[in-house]
């Protein structure tokens, strides 16, 4: 009987840490934005705009693990760990053509990703 109670409510825990992950996600991809605008009329939007890459990198992987806990020990479908593995896809060759100075990619691809974000968390 205990684990009928438990199992539904890892399964919630997982949802909730998926749905926290992407929204984390959503957020520094905004920032991404804001630090962009940032970049060009300030001095330190430059340093912002780095720092702010390596977070929303990190908020990736992060979307990555809790997609992928939530479908194996969650018990769920392996559609959220397809979609995260993707945003990382995403974000590694957003990093890429930022270092490489592609604008005209690299902003498209952010504003790409973050309304692809922003469906994945009104999905979740």
């Amino acid at each position: 009987m205990a684990a009928q109670v438990t199992a539904p409510a890892n399964a919630q825990r997982t949802s909730s840490f998926l749905r926290i992950a992407i929204a984390l996600q959503t957020l520094t991809i905004f920032l991404q934005a804001v630090s962009a605008g940032l970049l060009l009329t300030s001095s330190y939007g430059a340093m912002l705009h780095d720092v702010g890459a390596r977070v929303m990198y990190g908020a990736s992987m992060l979307y990555v693990l809790a997609a992928v806990l939530a479908w194996k020990p969650g018990g769920g479908s392996p559609r959220p760990v397809w979609h995260a593995t993707g945003f990382l896809v995403l974000a590694s060759a957003q990093v890429v053509l930022g270092i490489a100075h592609v604008p005209s990619v690299h902003l498209p691809l952010g504003v790409l990703m973050f309304g692809l974000s922003v469906l994945a968390l009104a999905r979740r």
